[in-house]
Order: C-alpha cells, then structure tokens, then sequence
C-alpha cells in the first residue's frame, strides 16, 4: 500500500520551499511584485510626490503632457492631472484592501457551512447562482441606485462578484479533499466533524485561493475602474483612475495625452497582478 497517499498534500511537500517564496523567485513572481509594488507605492506616497492637491484648480485647463509643473498635464478643470492619478491609485487600493477581503471571507464562510449539512449545501449553491446570474454592470447599476454612489457601492459590488468565485471554488476543493485517503483515515480515528474540516481538510484547500485572490485582485480594479467610468462609482471630485479616465473622454481628440497616467497605472497594476498569480499558479501546480 503506498502510505504516501495517507498523507494530506502539505505534509508530503513538508521540507520544500513554500509556492508562495517560490513564486517571488521566478521571472514573471518578481516582475509582477516589482509592477504592483510601483503602483502601490506611488498610491501611499502620493502626498510625498506631488505638491498639488487632487482638487486644486491651481493652474490652467487642459494643459499638455511634460508642461512645466505639471508632468500629466491638467484636466478641463485646471487640476494636476499627475496627482489626481497618484490619488486615484490611493482611492482604488483604499477600497479594493476592502472589498476583495469581505468578499473572501463571506464566500468562504458560505463554502464552510455548506460542507456542515446537504441542505446547506443547496441553499448556498443557490445563493451563488442567483448572484451569477446578475452581470456585472447591472449589479452595479442595482446597487447604486439603493445606496447611491460613493465607496460603499463599490465595496458591496465587489464583495458580491467575489463571493460566488471563493465560494464555489472552496466547496469543490472540501469534496475533493474529503474523499482523500488521509481524511479518511482522521475519520476512523475518531476526528469529529468540525476538527476535520477545520484542521485537516480546510488547510489543504488554500493553494488555489491564494491564485485566486491575484485574480480577484486583478478583476477589482476593473470593477472599480468600469463603475467610476460610468459615473456610478466614487463621486467626484474624489479621484479615481477609472473618474479620472472618464473625465479625459470629451478631450481625446484635442488633448489624447490626458488619458495616459490613468492608463498607464491600470496597466501596470493588472499587468502586475496577472505576472503574480501566473507565478504562483505555476509553484502551486508542481
């Protein structure tokens, strides 16, 4: 009998290297780390970096791009455009570092309970189905029109897009790792219940969560960015990358240069965060 397969997938990697070190150390892990660490960074910075303030109408509309004190140039408004994106990046980290963790947690909550009891089960397979089943825009839509816009709705449609996406895919890894030899020889020890999902099973589902929140991460930024675009996110005069962007939009034509910082800052953080979660895809997988 091959006693190996008696053992949970942590205790046989046991002496490797962590996938997650592991990843940093590849060509696309440090890449990825060194993008979003740009962008993240120019976020918290932001006041360091730049003298002008995000709403300051201190200068003259529609400046071009490299124009003296103003490296991005200035919106139809006479605001630097070179802090409104480092402002924006900061308004977009400030609610993705709480929407994507809500959503984890009740997504994987919801996963937990449905593994206690059949019924449960349904019920939440359910509740993931009805939130599948809004796309996106007309979640957002749904959700601004109770609350309004601001922050919160950005908050509660991210939090809702994700939890169906741990959620389902926590659940597929409790049935898959229960049925394992090593589970189920915590059952003839006596294991109850709860200790056995909780200390023996649950551990052994993580790897692909922590992929998934580099992806989660990553369709964050395009929630909150699409939702600002639309007006239906942040309400301005708060920056942020995607207001930011949407703002530039009338003056494309005469002034194409006003839409390369918020441009280029989502560019980065996605690029960054895919590198990430292609890295670590790949340790996990060996």
């Amino acid at each position: 009998m091959n006693t190996t397969a008696l053992l949970p997938r942590r205790a046989r990697t046991a002496g490797r290297r962590p996938p997650y070190l592991a990843a940093l150390t590849t060509l696309r892990g440090r890449l990825g780390l060194l993008l979003v660490g740009l962008v993240v960074l120019a976020g918290l910075f932001a006041p360091l970096l730049t003298s002008t303030g995000p709403t300051d109408q201190s200068s003259d509309p529609l400046l071009s791009l490299g124009s003296p004190g103003h490296p991005l140039g200035t919106d139809d408004l006479g605001r630097d455009l070179l802090s409104r994106v480092l402002y924006g990046i900061r308004t977009d980290l400030e609610v993705i570092a709480v929407a994507v963790p809500l959503g984890i947690l009740a997504g994987c909550a919801l996963a937990l309970s449905a593994a206690v009891h059949p019924v449960a089960d349904t019920v939440v397979q359910r509740v993931f189905d009805l939130l599948l089943a809004f796309p996106g825009l007309i979640l957002a839509l749904a959700v601004t029109a109770v609350l309004g816009p601001g922050r919160l709705p950005v908050i509660v449609v991210i939090a809702l897009a994700e939890i169906p996406v741990f959620g389902r895919q926590l659940r597929a890894g409790i049935l898959i790792q229960r049925e394992r030899e090593y589970v189920l020889a915590a059952r003839l020890g006596g294991a109850r219940k709860a200790r056995l999902l909780l200390r023996h099973i649950l551990p052994n589902c993580l790897d692909p969560l922590v992929v998934q929140i580099s992806v989660s991460l990553t369709v964050a930024v395009f929630i909150e960015g699409a939702m600002s675009f639309l007006g239906v996110g942040v309400a301005p005069p708060e920056p942020t990358l995607g207001g930011v962007l949407n703002q530039a939009m009338p003056y494309l034509a005469q002034s194409p240069s006003l839409s390369v910082g918020p441009l280029l800052a989502i560019l980065l953080l996605v690029l960054g965060l895919s590198l990430l979660s292609e890295a670590l895809n790949r340790e996990i997988r060996r």
